[in-house]
């Protein structure tokens, strides 16, 4: 998954003709955790694009997502914490984020189903 991750975020670079700090790319590996997909969703739902979502999810083609839709998708608090963890401009976030993630989400659910949470641990 890391290779996968690395030449996606090379691709990204490219198209923005800049370049993705190791940061951006651990801040979109952190969107590919079994909660935060499951969030995405369901923020995704609320924003009328969970077609789009679970078309990433399941088997076929993955809609593509405008930078102003995964805006809606993450919510305004996921982009602003991207932003200030990257360093980077909010329209770059979410153009690399508009690329990388329904490509990302379609490996990250190979059996086209959300990955289970890990239980809660009790303390």
């Amino acid at each position: 998954m890391a290779d996968f991750l690395s030449g996606l975020v090379g691709k990204v670079e490219s198209a923005l003709g800049g370049s993705l700090s190791g940061v951006m790319q651990q801040q979109l590996q952190n969107l590919l955790q079994p909660e935060t997909l499951q969030n995405i969703l369901a923020k995704a739902d609320q924003a009328g694009l969970g077609d789009k979502v679970r078309s990433w999810i399941g088997h076929g083609e993955n809609l593509p997502a405008t930078p102003d839709e995964i805006r809606d998708i993450l919510g305004s608090s996921t982009v602003h914490d991207l932003v200030a963890r990257t360093g980077l401009p909010a329209d770059a976030v979410l153009t690399a984020v508009a690329h990388f993630l329904p490509t990302a989400v379609d490996k990250t659910t190979p059996q086209g189903t959300l990955p289970e949470q890990a239980p809660a641990k009790e303390a």
